[in-house]
């Protein structure tokens, strides 16, 4: 058995820390902050709670297997919860349509009696190909370890999967062959986002995640999404891992092998294995020696090669009323979504924040979470990451205010004013979110999936570095709650078998 430290309490850290700890590992996890969750944070006031981070769970088969495997059921420790509307999409036209939370052929049907004509089977057949895209990328893609490029070329003697995941198309390219309804279009170049990414960029099999959402549903957890991590932390202590908050790791000890940790404070940690939930730009570029940075060249090559992900502008609100027509999920679509990305990448004009963007507002029908009639308002736009020197400084007192009131406006514009309403508010910027979780500019999910090669450009969970990995959201597969489980039991079996 060997002595284990994991850099970062993120879900992924807590997460690979429990499987590890589960199999008689003795683990350590080090946290730069004073609390466990990383980016799935939480902020109350006056009874009001809000997520401020991952706001929506799907795929909890991966959390469910992760708490049988390391104890009990993840239902003896929180409440997932069924949503019967997923969620409230309104386009630019004024048509608001409300997909269900489970359910492609039910999903289908609210589309086809909300859009017309042949929508519904359109739908149907994009998500046909989607399952097949799930089926053929799911175990090498998702839940194996990647080792770039060989790992399409190990596909490439069966062409009938090749030609299934369309490696050369685009997510946009994909919808735009099977669906004729731009309103439609406009709803799968969202699911985009939830890569950080460009649907123009992206690469056709990231159709698999509205498939993954409506095939095996779209839940809340009772109380705010911050419960899953609650009970992770709870699960990993009870199972022997230590946790010690407030402290920054300085550099990993490489030479001639993983040996530990220094602190910020010059204390040193030993260490057999050293995991990372760490943004892998920061591991690669500033916890390493010069010596050791030579033997991931090829790593850091890749990284500079992907686009960092966007990031997010986040206005809390505390909100007196109730909202007629509002669910739990809330999307508001502008008339230019085109214009969102051009501004986010900066293509085609300098980067800037999205002048009329996207709005996402979660609004959870939660008791705990809001006060009897009343309302704990989520908003989050798509922005691009802090970048004073090239792109947007969101450290801007100003600018923050301004554009908060921009998006009220855009808001109002759209049919839900929120003036008389709020009885507080706070808003959380890129820098914000650099500053507290020490992602690169506030990147949500580190590097984008823009471009054909994106995937084959996100660092490996097995460094070059002999008892090095990686885990997390800026590593394979990627960011988001299923996926940063993945990549927790990527790396737990891998150190199993080493």
């Amino acid at each position: 058995m060997a002595n284990i430290i994991v850099i970062g309490a993120g879900m992924g850290g807590m997460a690979c820390a429990a499987r590890l700890a589960s199999k008689g590992h003795t683990v350590q996890v080090l946290e730069h902050n004073d609390t466990w969750g990383g980016k799935l944070g939480s902020v109350e006031h006056a009874g009001y709670k809000f997520d401020t981070g991952p706001s929506l769970l799907t795929l909890p088969a991966v959390y469910r297997d992760l708490f049988l495997k390391t104890g009990a059921a993840i239902e003896d420790s929180i409440e997932i919860v069924d949503l019967e509307t997923a969620f409230r999409y309104q386009f630019a036209d004024g048509t608001v349509l409300k997909m269900p939370g489970t359910g492609i052929g039910r999903c289908a049907e609210a589309i086809g009696d909300t859009l017309g004509g042949n929508s519904a089977d359109q739908w149907r057949e994009f998500m046909r190909r989607a399952a097949q895209m799930w089926l053929v990328t799911r175990k090498p893609f998702l839940e194996s370890e990647l080792h770039g490029l060989k790992s399409l070329l190990a596909l490439s003697w069966r062409v009938n999967d090749i030609r299934t995941i369309a490696p050369t198309k685009t997510l946009r390219a994909m919808a735009s062959k099977y669906l004729d309804d731009p309103r439609l279009l406009t709803l799968v170049d969202r699911y985009a986002t939830y890569t950080g990414s460009d649907p123009r960029q992206a690469p056709a099999a990231l159709a698999t995640v509205p498939y993954i959402e409506q095939m095996f549903g779209a839940y809340h957890v009772a109380g705010g999404l911050r419960e899953l991590g609650r009970a992770l932390y709870e699960r990993a202590t009870s199972i022997g891992v230590k946790f010690e908050f407030g402290c920054t790791v300085s550099n990993i000890a490489t030479e001639p092998q993983v040996s530990g940790v220094t602190l910020d404070d010059g204390r040193f940690i030993p260490a057999d294995i050293v995991v990372a939930n760490s943004d892998a730009t920061n591991v690669y570029e500033k916890l390493l020696s010069p010596k050791a940075q030579q033997q991931t060249t090829s790593a850091k090559k890749s990284l500079a090669k992907a686009t960092p992900s966007l990031s997010g502008f986040v206005i809390l609100q505390a909100m007196t009323g109730k909202t007629p027509d509002f669910e739990h999920h809330n999307v508001f679509f502008p008339e230019n979504y085109d214009d969102e990305f051009d501004s986010i990448f900066g293509i085609g004009k300098k980067v800037s924040p999205v002048s009329d963007p996207t709005i996402y507002i979660c609004s959870p029908n939660d008791s705990k979470m809001t006060p009897a009639g009343n309302e704990s308002w989520f908003m989050l736009i798509n922005a691009p990451r802090h970048d004073p020197v090239n792109g947007v400084d969101w450290s801007d007192s100003e600018l923050k205010h301004s554009y908060t009131e921009q998006i009220l406006t855009a808001l109002k514009n759209r049919g839900f004013s929120t003036e008389g309403r709020i009885s507080w508010q706070q808003t959380v910027t890129p820098d914000d979110l650099e500053r507290n979780t020490l992602a690169p500019g506030g990147s949500i999910y580190g590097t984008s999936s823009n471009g054909m090669r994106s995937a084959f450009l996100r660092p490996e969970n097995v460094t070059k570095i002999p008892n090095l990995y990686l885990v997390g959201g800026s590593s394979h597969p990627g960011g988001g709650l299923p996926l940063v489980g993945m990549s927790a039991e990527i790396v737990a079996s891998h150190i199993g078998r080493a």
